[in-house]
């Protein structure tokens, strides 16, 4: 059967059937991850495929202007507290 021509999967028989009984729904499982078998792990010290802000280093200037405020001394100072008590959850807190 074509793609066009398949209902949709959630009101299959093999979905109701898994709903009812608490089964697993193998187009269900195939489609849902990397592989078969489910999600991909990382082994002990791998690196993950993606980055967040807080993978590089941040000046104050650049947490100041990144919070919307002017890069003036005060503001200055004020990231460079949060950057030397918060760490890198400074950036997490302020760059999506």
């Amino acid at each position: 059967m074509s793609d066009e021509l398949r209902p949709p999967l959630e009101e299959s028989e093999e979905v109701a059937d898994a709903i009812g009984d608490d089964v697993a729904v193998d187009a269900f499982i195939t489609e849902g991850g990397p592989g078969r078998d489910g999600p991909e792990f990382l082994a002990p010290g791998q690196e993950p495929r993606w980055r967040t802000g807080a993978d590089q280093p941040w000046d104050p200037e650049d947490v100041a202007v990144a919070e919307g405020r002017d890069p003036t001394p005060e503001n200055i100072e004020r990231a460079r507290r949060e950057l030397e008590r918060d760490g890198a959850a400074v950036i997490e807190r302020i760059v999506p």
